[in-house]
């Protein structure tokens, strides 16, 4: 429940501070809305604009929706031994040194996070280190560094704004002339508040969402490849493989959505189109074949 009311509060702010910025790019420019160049700028100032703020936003709803602790002062060995970790992963990657943190959960999950390489975020559950050796964390935190140093999120981002771009674009202009069938009207463009039109502009998004996130989903599949690749290199092939291997023993688990956990397994070829991560089996192959 909190992790939802986060959610619609975070979508709530973005869509009024774009609607703002929308309307005083329409009056400085005298673009209308209703035209195909409008529509377009409207679909670039949501989908890139949507995609940036929860990307600067990301850290705070992460630590958030998990209940996520940040160590500033370790008080055991085990958040000590976290730190001095991810602090040598970090130096080594050429990184600012990442904000650590531990939430508690039964999940063995572990994600990464953050607006920049400088700015971001690692965070480990509980589960995790109860159930994993050192060796296999170590490697754990070398994947997580590694999406950081790799700038995945940045990368991400863009992905996500050009494919949200997109798919509002294409289903107004779809919307449009399927609202247009029959129409008689000179005005090539039906208006933009009517219900049917609106509703079919949200089936339309729905669909071309779903398609659109298999691009996003293979993005996301091979930066799981580059991040185990720099796992690898940071700690040693063997500490990933093994690290892989416990993984695979356990239980699967997933962050929230599209923020995805350490590896999930797949059931078929169809299915793996909309997995962010690969099988575990082709990701211990792949570093096998390093």
């Amino acid at each position: 429940m909190k992790r939802v009311l986060l959610f619609i509060l975070t979508n709530l702010a973005v869509v009024l501070v774009l609607g703002i910025i929308l309307n005083i790019v329409f009056a400085l420019t005298g673009i209308h809305s209703r035209s195909y160049a409008g529509l377009l700028i409207l679909a670039s100032v949501f989908g890139f604009g949507g995609a940036f703020i929860s990307l600067l936003m990301s850290k705070w709803m992460a630590k958030r929706s998990v209940g996520a602790q940040v160590i500033t002062q370790p008080r055991n060995s085990e958040e000590h031994w976290l730190l001095s970790t991810v602090q040598a992963q970090a130096s080594a990657a050429g990184i600012g040194m990442p904000e650590v943190a531990i939430y508690h959960s039964a999940e063995v999950n572990a994600f990464a996070t953050g607006a920049s390489k400088n700015n971001s975020l690692v965070a480990v559950s509980s589960g995790l280190l109860n159930s994993m050796t050192r060796e296999e964390a170590e490697a754990v935190l070398a994947h997580e560094v590694s999406h950081i140093a790799n700038g995945d999120m940045v990368t991400l981002t863009l992905i996500q704004g050009v494919v949200n771009t997109f798919v509002i674009f294409l289903a107004r202009v779809v919307a449009g002339i399927i609202a247009n069938v029959g129409n008689n009207s000179d005005d090539e463009r039906p208006a933009m508040g009517g219900l049917a039109y609106m509703a079919t502009v949200f089936v339309l998004e729905l669909v071309f969402g779903m398609l659109a996130s298999v691009v996003v989903m293979w993005f996301s599949r091979q930066r799981e490849y580059r991040a185990d690749a720099g796992s690898a290199q940071l700690v040693g092939r063997q500490k990933m493989i093994a690290a892989l291997q416990r993984l695979d023993r356990g239980s699967e688990s997933e962050l929230e959505g599209s923020i995805a956990a350490f590896g999930i397994n797949g059931r078929s070829s169809f299915s793996e189109l909309f997995m962010s991560h690969p099988p575990i089996a082709k990701r211990i192959e792949a570093l096998r074949n390093l």
